[in-house]
């Protein structure tokens, strides 16, 4: 029985991984068509696309199985495993550490995701202490990341706008024979593969869970969020081949910051009370995890480290992965066996 679940596992994280791909190329040629810009495409619309396996999972895990730890768990995991694709992007980058070829702009959605990931923390202990005045059946949090996330994408928008426009020309000569009809209906059809999947996603990790004896923090954070983040995988190898690396790390922070927006659009699906109430607060692991991996982020992309460990990756990326290691090491050990 196991060994089917984890085959299941394995065949949705494969068409998650599958669908991703053609959702970024799809994605990319709408976004070209319309004449929107290269970073824009990265921070907004392939990091809201990329998303939506979180954003499915999160509310099918609320709403079917009942089970608001693996949909808090998808998307702080998400948060924390997209960090680590900075360190698979300077491990697959040759020549100098990455950080030395990104832009510094990426520190502003860095610093307003370590704000979002602060607020979402610090939320999870109010709620547990019942602190937090409630607005119906949601906490005060959700209007708040709301809120939060709309100044976050407009500031930097705004910023991008501005500053980083040089992508743009770069991928309009990717597709020149691919018109905006049949990029539509390709990305419709592999955003409904997206939807397919992640409403299946949460029943074969509660099933994981079950049959394993795990916590389902532990399934949600490490397992549904590798899953969920398949398409930022494609997403940022796809940007390498073609020397597109700031929309690679747009797409990265920007997913950080829509994940983020998602645990609002979970606590509005969950009926049973504030969302952030009812989760572990193991979670809290996950989420300052995730700010230390953003805090060295933003080290790196200020000091811009050229030297490799042992001609592998930058110090700043070394410490990201030991950080992700830790956090999944502590969740396993510390499993508190919440639903």
């Amino acid at each position: 029985m196991p060994q089917a679940i984890f085959l299941e596992f394995t065949v949705l994280a494969a068409c998650l991984g599958l669908a991703g791909y053609y959702l970024t190329v799809y994605g990319d040629v709408i976004a070209e068509k319309t004449g929107l810009g290269g970073t824009w495409v990265g921070l907004a619309m392939m990091a809201t696309v990329t998303s939506l396996p979180e954003l499915v999972t999160g509310l099918s895990a609320v709403r079917l199985v009942d089970s608001p730890n693996i949909a808090l768990g998808d998307a702080l995991g998400s948060c924390v495993f997209n960090l680590v694709l900075i360190v698979l992007l300077d491990f697959l980058h040759r020549g100098a550490s990455v950080y030395t070829r990104l832009s510094q702009g990426h520190i502003l959605s860095a610093g307003f995701s370590v704000m979002l990931l602060a607020l979402v923390a610090f939320s999870i202990l109010v709620e547990h202490q019942g602190l937090s005045p409630r607005l119906g059946h949601v906490g005060l949090s959700t209007p708040l990341i709301i809120l939060f996330y709309g100044v976050a994408v407009y500031t930097v928008f705004q910023y991008e706008r501005s500053s980083l426009r040089e992508h743009t020309g770069e991928l309009a000569e990717r597709y020149p024979h691919i018109t905006l009809i049949k990029a539509s209906l390709r990305y419709v059809l592999a955003a409904l593969v997206v939807v397919a999947v992640g409403l299946r996603l949460p029943m074969t990790a509660e099933h994981m869970a079950v049959a394993m004896g795990w916590d389902r923090t532990f399934v949600g954070t490490l397992f549904v969020a590798m899953a969920t983040s398949l398409p930022e995988v494609a997403v940022t190898i796809s940007a390498l081949r073609i020397g597109a690396l700031d929309m690679a790390i747009s797409d990265l922070f920007g997913s950080n910051l829509f994940d983020l927006m998602i645990v609002a659009f979970d606590d509005l699906a969950y009926t049973r009370g504030p969302l952030l109430a009812a989760v572990s607060p193991m979670h809290l692991l996950s989420a300052q995890s995730a700010i230390m991996m953003t805090g060295i982020a933003i080290v790196g992309l200020l000091y811009r480290p050229k030297s490799r460990v042992l001609k592998t990756v930058g110090w700043a990326s070394l410490l990201i992965l030991s950080v992700y290691i830790l956090n999944v090491t502590a969740l396993f050990l510390i499993q508190d066996g919440r639903p």
